[in-house]
């Protein structure tokens, strides 16, 4: 079965940086796309980046360009998106997403989701 583990949430003061990572098991990573998400309150979800299976394309909300960066490590089965330059903001989860083909859509909702990890960032 599918399996997506979320890891490197915590708290961050603004201008610092996280890296989140996501461990993928129980289907062929390297042939689909993938992405992160995230839930804040009083937002509702959005997609925050995307990345294809083979990294040939990526996606990034306009909020973060220029600060967050995704990438991926076929080999070992895991995304990651590095966040740098980081704005105060409520405690959000970030969730990683599986997609059904090899390319990313911020119009669709994907297949499969991770359980979340959690990112405060306050001073």
């Amino acid at each position: 079965q599918v399996q997506l583990v979320e890891s490197g949430g915590g708290l961050a003061q603004p201008g610092g940086s996280l890296r989140l990572s996501c461990a993928a098991s129980g289907f062929a990573f390297s042939d689909y796309a993938s992405g992160w998400a995230r839930r804040a309150p009083g937002k509702g979800l959005e997609w925050v980046s995307g990345i294809w299976s083979d990294s040939s394309d990526d996606y990034y909300a306009d909020s973060v360009k220029g600060r967050f960066t995704i990438s991926r490590d076929n080999a070992k089965n895991t995304v990651y998106l590095q966040m740098n330059n980081l704005k105060p903001e409520p405690t959000a989860v970030y969730y990683c997403v599986k997609f059904i083909s090899y390319s990313f859509s911020p119009q669709q909702e994907g297949t499969d989701w991770g359980q979340g990890t959690q990112v405060t960032v306050s001073s």
